[in-house]
């Protein structure tokens, strides 16, 4: 069953996700060569703490820790460690707040350093694909033709989409209905209605699209161990336009690529 939103819950989804984008911005000062993936998530929490927030994943199902932190061939739901950042890595940092009843997530991927013009290419195009999934998420669209545009634009530059996890509803849970895969055929799945929020968040590999779970049973990454990127928004369908609740402002006024 999907839950619509009223304009109020909305409202405090929002507030949540200023929270979320305020902490992105804080880790977003530390994302270079020598820091551990731990202090990131340390910082994500301690922030996220102090402004009335929850981090949503921290003991999700028994996930550890306030962020999910997926280096290079890890494609999501990485654990923060002791491993030491180094230059030509990748690293893909998602988080969620869970504020006044309900939750909020969103999800970057940032360039360590000098990393090679391929897996910058990948992660713009990512990037881009975000945004093409967003501008398809207008009242009376469909799911499939968000996944659509995303799975277009990225295998055009012969990247690979990952089948097996997708976008999602959110709200008082920070998993709900419907599924938002990031492939799809035009015109298919459910119609977008006012007061839906879904999470929106591309996860585009390098080479296959074949991923492996690791023995933790966390960890995702790609099977032939190319890089893989990962970005993520936030929103919210009305009557009469699309807004993105989550944002990325606070990271690339620090970090820029």
């Amino acid at each position: 069953m999907i839950h619509y939103k009223t304009s109020e819950e909305v409202q405090i989804i929002k507030e949540g996700a200023q929270i979320l984008g305020k902490a992105h911005g804080e880790v977003a000062k530390y994302i270079k060569e020598g820091v551990k993936t731990s202090f990131l998530d340390k910082i994500a929490e301690e922030y996220i703490r102090d402004n009335q927030g929850v981090p949503s994943f921290k003991g999700y199902n028994g996930f550890p820790a306030a962020l999910c932190i997926s280096v290079n061939e890890v494609v999501v739901h990485g654990f923060p460690s002791n491993y030491v950042l180094k230059d030509g890595d990748i690293i893909s940092v998602d988080c969620g707040v869970f504020h006044q009843g309900f939750h909020s997530d969103s999800a970057y991927t940032y360039p360590v350093g000098e990393v090679s013009p391929q897996v910058l290419s990948l992660l713009k195009a990512t990037k881009e694909s975000l945004y093409l999934g967003i501008e398809k998420a207008i009242l009376g669209n469909r799911i499939g033709d968000i996944g659509h545009a995303i799975q277009k634009h990225v295998e055009a530059k012969g990247y690979t989409v990952v089948r097996e996890l997708v976008g999602h509803g959110l709200g008082r849970n920070l998993h709900e209905a419907p599924e938002v895969p990031n492939y799809g055929k035009k015109g298919s799945g459910p119609i977008l209605k006012d007061g839906l929020i879904i999470a929106i968040e591309p996860m585009v590999n390098l080479g296959t699209r074949n991923i492996v779970q690791e023995r933790d049973g966390w960890t995702i990454r790609t099977a032939d161990r190319k890089q893989s990127a990962h970005f993520e928004h936030t929103i919210a369908i009305f009557e009469d336009r699309t807004e993105i609740l989550t944002t990325h402002q606070y990271i690339e006024e620090n970090f820029k690529f």
